[in-house]
């Protein structure tokens, strides 16, 4: 599934230019222009009350791009920041973050294109930045990039930037969880 997330100002005619290519459409409240999620991204959305790590949303959105900076170069890729947020190898976006931040609890995160169809991008301004293009952790290293393979790489990334531990959790906890996190968000 191609799924591209939108903010209530994007027009009907861009909708349905990018339904018509087969792209499905999420509203958010996420910061951030237009996104396109697909197969082959990994798409990270920690939900971290700030105020047990430092309660800056700067802070926050620097600890994710550092987390991506420090798994492209265990991979051999340089990258870095630019003055547009994300993470950039020279020109071209890997990664992707827009968040979402109430009462110092974070929402929605990061998208790293590992091995994904990158055509989708000719498609739509991702970010609304217009002359910079995206690359892919397959594209820059030459080598096959899945998913599987990149996760436990991010996550120790995460874990070392963080200072924390990540645990895996069933289905039905991660539910219960996620439905707290928002009936709490929403009684403020």
């Amino acid at each position: 599934m191609t799924l591209c997330c939108i903010r209530d100002d994007t027009s009907n005619e861009e909708i349905l230019r990018l339904r018509s290519l087969g792209a499905e459409f999420r509203k958010t409240n996420r910061g951030g222009l237009i996104t396109f999620h697909g197969p082959g991204q990994l798409v990270a959305y920690p939900i971290i009350n700030l105020k047990h790590f430092r309660p800056s949303v700067k802070w926050y959105v620097n600890s994710l791009e550092e987390t991506i900076i420090q798994m492209c170069e265990q991979l051999g890729i340089k990258a870095g920041r630019s003055p547009h947020t994300g993470v950039w190898v020279e020109d071209n976006k890997i990664a992707a973050i827009g968040i979402h931040a109430s009462r110092y609890v974070t929402t929605h995160g990061i998208c790293l294109n590992c091995d994904n169809d990158l055509s989708w991008f000719k498609h739509i301004k991702p970010c609304g930045i217009e002359d910079k293009g995206v690359t892919s952790l397959t594209k820059e290293t030459g080598s096959l990039c899945s998913i599987d393979k990149m996760t436990p790489i991010f996550l120790h990334h995460f874990e070392k930037v963080f200072d924390c531990k990540s645990e895996e959790l069933e289905t039905d906890t991660q539910r219960e969880i996620l439905s707290s996190v928002y009936s709490n968000l929403l009684i403020a």
